[in-house]
């Protein structure tokens, strides 16, 4: 949603004093101002809920003739490779102390930086004024880079985290109620329940248009995480980030690397990239237990093949690079600018197999094991192994780890995928997955 947001003018509420608002989000770029939502168009009547450029968050209203509310938090958001449900509950009946509260996966939020905490009375911003979501609506700026599920607002009542998720008997982990069991109330909602859809799931029919582009359905979802690029990972120069962290670009002159937010011990793994320019492009992965040099400043070498194992389509000598930078496979079949290359990882047998537009190079066959590029070398069984590319010289790379999208544009012809995990262009191999958080647990 990095230009793209969504708006409504809303109605007169059914109760003014009380509301709540509802959603889960998953972090892109950090660093900037991003607003997950905002109520207003004028500077007296405004009601915003963001994270600031230092990565904490923020809820701001200021209502002429009441006076402000305020609360930013001492704990930082920095976590780009997990949904997060934040809820913000209003009750104006009750003591200026306890009319705001935040939550964050189910836990009340109460080490605050700065609050303020007005007296004021009722939410007026709310009644027949500009909502939108993924922007400021006062300024037309500040959009929120990431994804963004299940918004719901509340007109009427001031709910508790619990309404909306629970944590699961098994794994303690905080998880989404698809469904809630709440009352909207005349100006409530909910919208992008299926990742994209606007339609107002509430009965009220209060649909929202989409500005500033169009929505994307990413497979990426609270119920299902997918892995993306980690931009948390140092690197060398400064590298561009963008659409979700499922876009990598480096500006530096060596060899600079992305890699995912998920990693895997075992089992087998498939994504997809889509190069950009020329032949500037590795594709692999890393066994951070072997090398945790990497994650720390990548040392001499920034590129996967010397920290673990990459395939190297360069024009002139195409080639399966690892264990330290030895050529391990040579003379094998170039990329060209806008190849989509598919990368097939067994952990189990230490083996990769990689193709070029559908065809798998070496003759390789990963469904059957013929002819592999051997990783025993350069990947430990058991390591901690994360999947990535690496890139210099300006040119970018675009990663489908099975969220359906290379950046904004979807996948022409979805392939076949067993599994049921993902949707890749081209066939993911019998016995292989994407790296999710289901993946994980097949």
């Amino acid at each position: 949603m990095a230009s793209t947001y969504l708006t409504r003018t809303t109605g007169t509420s059914t109760l003014n004093t009380k509301c709540t608002f509802s959603g889960w989000y998953k972090r892109g770029i950090l660093g900037t101002y991003q607003h997950i939502f905002s109520v207003g168009t004028s500077s007296g009547a405004q009601f915003r809920a963001r994270f600031r450029d230092t990565d904490v968050f923020q809820v701001y209203s200021y209502i002429a003739g009441q006076g402000e509310i305020q609360y930013i938090t001492n704990r930082v958001f920095r976590d780009t490779s997990a949904w997060q449900h934040i809820l913000i509950s209003i009750d104006c009946t009750q003591s200026a102390s306890n009319r705001v509260k935040i939550y964050v996966n189910g836990i009340e939020e109460t080490s605050f930086d700065g609050t303020t905490q007005a007296e004021i009375t009722s939410m007026d911003v709310l009644d027949s004024n500009t909502f939108q979501i993924g922007r400021r609506a006062e300024t037309g700026g500040d959009y929120f880079d990431g994804s963004i599920s299940h918004f719901h607002f509340i007109d009427g009542t001031a709910y508790d985290a619990s309404a909306f998720g629970e944590t699961d008997a098994t794994t303690g982990e905080w998880k989404i109620k698809t469904s809630p069991s709440v009352t909207y109330g005349n100006n409530g909602f909910f919208v992008l329940k299926d990742g994209n859809s606007v339609t107002d799931q509430s009965g009220n029919s209060n649909n929202f248009t989409v500005g500033g582009g169009t929505l994307t359905k990413t497979e990426d979802c609270p119920s299902n995480v997918f892995a993306t690029f980690n931009p948390l990972i140092p690197i060398r120069g400064t590298p561009t980030y963008q659409s979700g962290n499922t876009y990598f670009r480096s500006d530096y002159s060596n060899w600079d690397s992305a890699l995912s937010t998920i990693g895997a011990t075992s089992g087998k793994w498939y994504f997809e990239a889509k190069w950009g320019g020329q032949d500037n492009l590795m594709i692999g992965c890393v066994d951070i237990d072997k090398d945790p040099e990497f994650l720390s400043a990548q040392g001499t070498y920034g590129y996967v093949g010397y920290r673990g194992i990459c395939y190297f389509g360069e024009t002139s000598n195409a080639r399966v690079i690892g264990n330290n930078n030895s050529n391990l496979y040579t003379s094998l079949t170039t990329f060209a600018s806008g190849d989509i290359i598919g990368c097939a990882i067994d952990l189990d047998n230490r083996e990769m197999f990689v193709h070029k537009n559908g065809t798998y190079t070496n003759s390789g066959n990963p469904t059957t094991r013929a002819n592999p590029y051997d990783m025993s070398t350069s990947i430990n069984q058991g390591g901690t192994v994360l999947m990535g590319v690496s890139s210099r010289s300006g040119y970018g790379v675009e990663v489908n780890f099975g969220n359906g999208y290379f950046s904004s544009t979807a996948v022409s012809s979805a392939g076949t995928n067993a599994s049921g995990i993902g949707i890749f262009e081209y066939d993911v191999p019998t016995g292989y997955t994407a790296l999710s958080t289901k993946g994980l647990n097949l």
